[in-house]
Order: structure tokens, then sequence, then C-alpha cells
């Protein structure tokens, strides 16, 4: 299980990874980007950091649900409405509660990826969060299919995430402003997609913490 406590403590975790690596974010989306992904996660995470407080009595939709709109109006282009949407629909899986089966983490991680392939128009392959997002999602659902509990099976999808993650240096960009630059988009890691990589891995660690 994944209690509210653990949401919350995802949440600070991600928020302090966030912080500790905006230059490098930003460094990546120097290279094929607007160089801003890393100034404006933070920002975003920063106003996350000023609720978590507030967010101690709500259930994980709540919770997730005031992370969405709090992502949607201060974090500036693409990012905050695709995080925001991410975490908008992962809300509306959590309703009324306060922890999470592995069944429920599955459906969860589905729903916050269905809303960033809705909302973002890209496929796998095209070099955007997506290619860590859809691979997590399978490989997870592959584990819990083969009897793995929650905690390994967090691990599996969280391996394949990273796996993602590396695919997209060799890929072109087809999506967003990494676009423009055609066949320049080559060999560069993917900001999104590593901001969305420690998304699912500040996730694991903190399960992992707490001993699954």
């Amino acid at each position: 299980m994944i209690t509210q406590v653990q949401i919350i403590e995802w949440l600070q975790a991600y928020t302090n990874v966030i912080e500790h690596h905006k230059e490098e974010l930003t460094e990546l989306d120097a290279a094929i980007g607007d160089a801003d992904h890393g100034i404006n996660m933070d920002r975003g995470f920063k106003k996350v950091r000023n609720l978590i407080g507030s967010l101690k009595g709500q259930d994980i939709s709540g919770i997730l649900k005031t992370i969405s709109m709090t992502l949607i109006s201060s974090i500036g282009g693409a990012s905050g409405p695709l995080y925001g949407t991410w975490f908008l629909r992962a809300s509306a899986i959590a309703t009324d509660k306060q922890e999470l089966a592995s069944q429920d983490l599955l459906n969860l991680l589905q729903a916050g990826l269905n809303g960033v392939l809705e909302r973002g128009k890209a496929e796998l392959g095209d070099k955007t969060m997506v290619d860590v997002l859809s691979p997590a999602v399978v490989a997870y659902k592959q584990a819990l299919d083969q009897g793995l509990d929650l905690l390994p099976a967090l691990r599996v999808g969280v391996e394949a995430g990273e796996n993602g993650l590396h695919a997209t240096i060799p890929m072109l960009a087809k999506k967003g402003r990494a676009s423009y630059l055609g066949e320049r988009s080559i060999g560069h890691q993917d900001p999104g997609a590593t901001s969305a990589y420690w998304l699912l891995r500040s996730l694991l660690e903190v399960v992992e913490a707490s001993g699954g």
C-alpha cells in the first residue's frame, strides 16, 4: 500500500529533486528547447512546497488535484499543462482514498499517462516525457500480472522508465520546441523525459524507504 502520508512525502521528495537539478534540466533544455524547463519546474514546485502543510488532512485525490491546479497556474510553457493534467487525471483515480493498492497505483499511473497523451498529442518515440511514462506503466502492469507485489513491480516500472529516458538521446524530436531543430535534436536527452523519470524515481524511493 502507498499511504496518504507517503504521497505527501513523494511530493516533498520530488520538489527537492527539482530544486537540486534545476540547472541540469535547464542545460538539457538549452540544447533543444527554450532553456527554461528547470526554471519553470522549480517555480511550480516551490509553490507545491509552500502548500505541503495544508495537504495533510486531505485524501489522496484532494492532494493530487491541489497539486494539479498549482502547477497549471505557476509553470510556464508546455510543462504546466502537461504535469497539471497528469496530476489531475491521477486525482480522479484516487477519490476518497487514503491509500493505494498496487492496482490503484496502476490505474493512477495509466490515467496520468492518458492525460498527457491526450493533452500533448505525443506518441512513444517522439522524444518527450511519454517515452518515460509509457514504458514505465507497461512494465509495472506486466510485473503485477506476473505476481509481483507493489514495490518490486514499481522497481521494474521505474527501470523501464529509465531505459526510456536514455532512449530519448538518439531520437529525432517530433513534438514541441525541440522538433523545430530537426536532426539537430538527435544526441540530446529530453528534459521533459528527465523530469518525468525523476517523478517516478522519487515515488519509488519513498516507497522503498518505508519498506514497501
